[in-house]
């Protein structure tokens, strides 16, 4: 039996972005991470009428995100179990904008910590020649990409956004020393200011 991960579903068509960028169905794609879900059960977790799941659920599917999965007849009827095409989304090379919706689907998704729940969020910057960059971004890749148990009997759900990015920071030159005073120019002669330029 192999443990290799499934291939990630590469995102490249605006339908797929348009699809995931609603809430609702931010929701419901984590949601389908944990396992294949009925429209009820979907309704149940995220809260919502089971009309409105449907019509969020055919979006997803004509997007190519989301599947039918399996179809169990039941007492009354069938019903059918969605599951996403892949548990994990990577963008397509030609992708602009893709750190920027990944950032606005962490904030859509992030709440604030309750007393004792962990938390830590920090912005850091660092000063790297292109080969650091490079390696600290394969580093960050290797992280990422270990596998993980999604088991909602374990704990609460925690978001981590990792991302390595070019930053806008002004570059002050390298300090230099200052230049001696012109001879006769009153130094320790008490005539000073005490304003700072």
């Amino acid at each position: 039996m192999s443990d290799a991960q499934p291939e990630p579903l590469v995102l490249s068509s605006p339908e797929q972005f348009k699809a995931l960028g609603h809430p609702v169905r931010h929701r419901m794609v984590n949601a389908l991470r944990q396992r294949p879900a009925t429209l009820r059960q979907l309704s149940t977790a995220l809260g919502l009428a089971k009309g409105t799941i449907g019509y969020h659920v055919r979006v997803l599917r004509e997007a190519g995100l989301v599947r039918l999965s399996e179809t169990r007849h039941v007492r009354g009827g069938t019903e059918q179990y969605f599951a996403l095409v892949s548990e994990a989304f990577t963008f397509h090379e030609d992708v602009q904008g893709g750190a920027q919706f990944l950032i606005n689907a962490a904030l859509g998704e992030m709440l604030p910590a309750r007393p004792g729940q962990a938390e830590h969020t920090v912005l850091r910057h660092l000063w790297l020649s292109p080969d650091e960059a490079h390696a600290l971004a394969a580093r960050l890749r290797e992280q990422a990409a270990e596998p993980h148990t999604v088991d909602s009997s374990r704990g609460e759900p925690y978001g981590l956004l990792v991302s390595l990015f070019p930053a806008d920071i002004p570059t002050l030159d390298r300090d230099t020393p200052a230049p001696a005073p012109a001879p006769g120019s009153g130094s320790g002669s008490g005539s000073g200011s005490d304003e700072a330029d």
